[in-house]
């Protein structure tokens, strides 16, 4: 054998070895497709949608008239409930959770049911309101055993 024809096949092995890290790579990434559950009144709901919409989230809608069934088949406790619940990559998204924090738990992914924003804090992603009220609330990390612990902190108080 030629030292030419070793070089090209250790180039050509090495090309390949690039070239399937590169597909395991990207097989491994987290999915960017949200489903997300609401009820057919709720407007600030559409607005979080096309908050999640605007980071690169792609969207699918299924409105129901009570969101209770999707919540308690997840595991997620009745007193982290808001007005949405999303899932996406095995994790469930309650309430309005900025993008952020959902690329953020899918980069980390933690051992978790996912993460809520109870109720509907005023200047969170669909509830901004025009004068541009923003009250601090938290992103909590929903465990698996239903406690939960802060994961992010947003609109502190100035």
């Amino acid at each position: 054998m030629t030292t030419a024809y070793l070089h090209r096949r250790l180039f050509l092995g090495a090309a390949v070895s690039v070239a399937l890290t590169g597909t395991a790579c990207a097989q491994t990434q987290a999915s960017r497709t949200l489903t997300v559950f609401k009820t057919p009144t709720c407007a600030c709901c559409d607005a979080w949608i096309s908050h999640m919409r605007e980071a690169g989230f792609n969207t699918t809608v299924t409105v129901l008239p009570s969101l209770q069934s999707v919540r308690s088949s997840r595991g997620l406790p009745d007193s982290l409930a808001s007005c949405h619940t999303g899932l996406i990559d095995g994790y469930v998204v309650e309430g309005h959770v900025p993008a952020r924090d959902v690329i953020r738990l899918l980069a980390e992914r933690p051992a978790a049911l996912g993460l809520a924003v109870p109720a509907m804090p005023l200047g969170s992603p669909g509830m901004e309101t025009p004068q541009g009220h923003k009250d601090p609330y938290d992103t909590l990390l929903v465990l698996r055993s239903g406690a939960t612990q802060v994961f992010a902190r947003h609109n502190p108080p100035t």
